[in-house]
């Protein structure tokens, strides 16, 4: 018991001198990883649709050759990206650029490498998650759209990908909370995160495991209210619930299908017009004299 105490009177006594630092902190890793899910979105739907364009062996020579050439580049960055640890990443484009230039090629601005790397890798996981979408959607769709005229571009802009999006919003939701916890690795070329003020107030206090108690608490919190935002943007795609399928032609009343009933009372133009053809119809019917019919089937003359 007395453990807990000392723990929450060290967390007291830190929150008390750095608050100021841990708030800095956690707005500087929510807006890098915003700014670099964001970014690296568009880069992974961009190269999601360049994987996923389609060539046939009687195409033009070029194209196929552009498209194999486009596709083995976005290849290559993928598995580069996605198979390297981001702080490496990070090392090599804050310093080792530099190194191979001599100098001639370096980034002054830690925000713009940061920036940077969190976008690049997250966009190599989101070209995966894209393309993934993407074929996941059913072909019918991509052949129905073709069937009535549609080109490439706009199958994708108002068919495949409208229906790919909704798919892998989960994933986007996944990789802005997987980027709140990396970010932390950004204190290897200086930049101001969360995880950076926890290093610099254990360095002036010694106070680690009652300093790293609050980083877990902070970044927990961080990740919890990103899961249920993420959770509400989703059931606003989904749409509303309460509606009714209809199975069968709306104008002919069949099985399995839910019928509007119009209450009579209701001031509708269209039931009253209705109403009158049926009377009319009905008032017809009853003044037209009967036929009488002969054996054959013909009437009477």
């Amino acid at each position: 018991m007395d453990r807990f105490i000392q723990l929450g009177a060290d967390i007291a006594e830190l929150w008390q001198s750095y608050w100021l630092s841990y708030l800095t902190g956690i707005g500087n890793t929510l807006l890098l990883a915003l700014v670099g899910t964001v970014i690296g979105c568009i880069i992974g739907l961009v190269c999601g649709i360049l994987n996923t364009i389609p060539y046939e062996p009687t195409d033009a020579l070029a194209k196929r050759v552009v498209l194999r050439v486009v596709r083995a580049v976005v290849r290559v960055y993928v598995e580069v990206f996605r198979g390297t640890p981001m702080i490496l990443q990070a090392v090599f484009i804050q310093y080792g650029l530099p190194y191979f230039t001599n100098g001639a090629f370096q980034f002054t601005n830690v925000w713009v490498v940061s920036i940077l790397v969190v976008s690049i890798n997250t966009g190599a996981y989101m070209a995966e998650s894209v393309r993934g979408g993407i074929i996941s959607v059913d072909p019918g769709q991509t052949e129905g759209a073709k069937a009535i005229g549609m080109n490439h571009w706009q199958t994708m802009t108002s068919v495949v990908l409208p229906q790919a999006l909704r798919n892998i919003v989960p994933q986007i939701g996944n990789n802005f909370i997987i980027n709140i916890k990396d970010t932390s690795v950004m204190f290897i070329i200086s930049f101001t995160d969360f995880f950076a003020v926890h290093r610099a107030a254990v360095g002036a206090t010694y106070l680690y495991f009652p300093s790293a108690t609050i980083e877990m608490i902070g970044y927990l919190t961080m990740t919890l209210i990103a899961s249920v935002l993420l959770r509400q943007l989703e059931k606003r795609m989904d749409g509303p619930t309460n509606f009714e399928l209809v199975v069968a032609d709306p104008l002919v009343p069949g099985e399995g299908m839910h019928i509007y009933k119009q209450n009579p009372n209701e001031p509708n133009s269209d039931y009253r017009s209705r109403k009158r053809q049926a009377r009319a119809d009905e008032a017809l019917k009853s003044k037209r004299p009967a036929e009488r019919y002969t054996r054959k089937g013909g009437p009477r003359k």
